[in-house]
């Protein structure tokens, strides 16, 4: 495989958790290992690009040698249950959709013994205004909702963020936020430029050593959850691709690896099935985006048709060698939100495999078959879809090679175009295009995650990419979007949810396929406890895998108005 598709879950894994008071969350020694302490576990570097490099632990560099076990968010958000799970942060309110309050733990020392404080959070927000290059969540901007006009720390744990209008679908990007500390960091200018060689920090662990290939970091005893940390040491070094990846595992050079190693039952855990092990909860819903500004293609009746003929079983098969689930056309990740399905659409929330359906359904909305067995529009004119692929990516050939067998099994010409990934990029850009494959987010900012793929503001029209890849424009769904975004009501935030839903389950401008995984591959020769099937929990950062994580009790685990929305 050339070309295999990568996505955040190289560092930012799915939240799962389905019995959050009862699982057995977090790693452990092994029964073969010796008791107390997991003393080493080994995984691929976190560096990006080239392996060698400077001794860098500013996770703001792209080329940092560490990204996730150092630097902590404010909060994690699991994906399922939607739960703010509390770190740095303790909760947060929004007192009205313009100003967002934030509530810090107590008793939280950087890793130089100094506190942490809410002006390190405030100076971390603030530092963005000054240099762009660190605003990721978009405080700053006006992408999802007004940009920040004033953060303030109002004292040791409180942080208060106020907007120019509404801004409550950046909640999750804002508590993504992993703050720098102040006493490191405001003296040195830019802080995307600065080389931190030091590496303080408030998470699980440490640096221990590192010599431009290898970086090892022991755990941090003054942790503030120091009791839960079992880990002793970890040990990054390397880039594998898929077949190195395999190799390492198999061999137990490797305990860690999230990279997309094809049919991992075989490769992986047939060899050694004691040790070897994967668990790939779904992370967003695959789809097909059909361009609705081209004729045909703007007839949802056309659309319709066209999601009862497509073999998911065969396309999960294909491309994931059944791994992955048929995703519900909800583009919510089910079984784990299945709470939020509307109840008019419970037990019809997956589309069928019904091609003699498919073939009703076109010839009632006036797509003929000709003489040739091929359909021709309303006009008479033959149909010739293009489904464009980028080259290389195989998961997503193996699915255009069942979409389009499956078109052209119910009278609809179509052929795939493998093109390079910058051309289908560009494509989707301009919208010269037919058929797309993408993806829908399964997060909890529903307005964002949802609501922006049918948003017309988030049609492409220049150099951006934005998230509205199937080009669907309604005023009315705009103006229920708008409302969406701006209420703290969390009953009238549900039913707009609802009605958006129904969108996806009448209209069609986007064809669930088969869910797209977050890949977490382990042995358990070392350590136990990872998350599975038979006992998933959130691991939503890898920094979680590190401690005995358990739910707070009570109040400690703010659910904010207006935070589903």
């Amino acid at each position: 495989m050339s070309r295999t598709r990568t996505t955040a879950v190289a560092t930012v894994l799915a939240a799962v958790m389905t019995v959050p008071a009862c699982a057995n969350i977090g790693l452990q020694p092994a029964p073969e290992a010796p008791p107390g302490f997991i003393g080493e576990l080994r995984m691929p570097s976190e560096a990006g690009g080239s392996v060698q490099g400077l001794e860098n632990y500013n996770w703001l560099s792209p080329n940092a040698s560490v990204q996730t076990w150092l630097f902590e968010p404010l909060m994690i958000r699991d994906r399922f249950t939607c739960e703010a799970v509390p770190m740095l942060a303790t909760g947060y309110d929004w007192t009205s959709t313009s100003r967002l309050v934030l509530h810090l733990r107590e008793g939280v020392r950087w890793n130089d013994g100094e506190p942490f404080t809410a002006d390190d959070v405030a100076f971390s927000m603030n530092a963005a205004r000054e240099y762009p290059g660190m605003d990721r969540s978009g405080l700053w901007s006006d992408l999802f909702g007004a940009p920040a006009t004033a953060v303030t720390a109002t004292d040791d744990r409180t942080v208060v963020v106020d907007f120019a209008g509404n801004a409550t679908a950046k909640t999750d990007s804002i508590l993504d936020l992993r703050p720098l500390p102040e006493h490191v960091y405001a003296s040195v200018g830019d802080p995307t430029r600065y080389v931190d060689t030091e590496g303080v920090a408030t998470g699980p662990f440490m640096p221990d050593a590192y010599n431009g290939r290898r970086v090892t970091l022991q755990r941090n005893p003054d942790y503030w959850q120091a009791d839960k940390v079992k880990v002793q040491r970890l040990v990054l070094e390397g880039q594998f691709d898929a077949n190195s990846g395999a190799l390492r595992l198999r061999s137990g050079a490797l305990d860690l690896y999230s990279g997309d190693i094809p049919n991992p039952e075989r490769s992986i855990v047939a060899p050694d099935p004691e040790h070897n092990h994967y668990f790939f909860p779904p992370d967003s819903t695959t789809v097909l985006a059909m361009n609705t500004e081209k004729p045909v293609l703007d007839d949802p009746r056309f659309r319709e048709a066209i999601a009862h003929g497509i073999d998911r079983e065969g396309l999960a098969l294909r491309s994931s060698f059944g791994i992955m689930e048929p995703a519900s056309q909800t583009m919510l990740l089910l079984p784990f939100q299945a709470a939020d399905v509307p109840e008019r659409w419970r037990g019809k929330e997956y589309v069928g495999y019904e091609p003699r359906r498919a073939e009703q359904l076109l010839d009632a909305a006036g797509y003929p078959r000709g003489a040739d067995g091929w359909r021709t529009g309303p006009d008479g004119a033959p149909l010739d879809l293009v489904l464009s692929i980028p080259a290389g990516w195989m998961d997503f050939i193996a699915m255009g090679d069942v979409l389009v067998r499956n078109l052209r099994a119910v009278g609809v010409q179509a052929r795939m175009v493998a093109t390079d990934p910058n051309a289908v990029e560009s494509m989707k850009k301009s919208g010269d295009f037919d058929l797309a494959l993408d993806f829908v987010a399964g997060g909890c900012q529903r307005s964002r995650d949802l609501g922006a793929t049918l948003s017309s503001a988030q049609i492409s029209s220049g150099d951006e990419l934005l998230l509205n890849r199937a080009r669907f424009s309604d005023p009315e769904v705009d103006a229920l979007l708008a409302e969406w975004s701006a209420t703290l009501d969390p009953a009238r935030a549900k039913e707009i949810e609802g009605q958006v839903i129904d969108v996806f389950m009448t209209e069609y401008p986007y064809i669930a396929l088969q869910y797209a995984p977050s890949r977490l591959i382990y042995r358990t020769e070392n350590a136990v406890g990872w998350p599975s099937e038979e006992n998933p929990y959130p691991v939503d950062k890898l920094i979680r895998l590190a401690t005995r994580w358990q739910p707070p009790a009570g109040a400690d685990a703010t659910r904010a108005l207006g935070e589903e929305n």
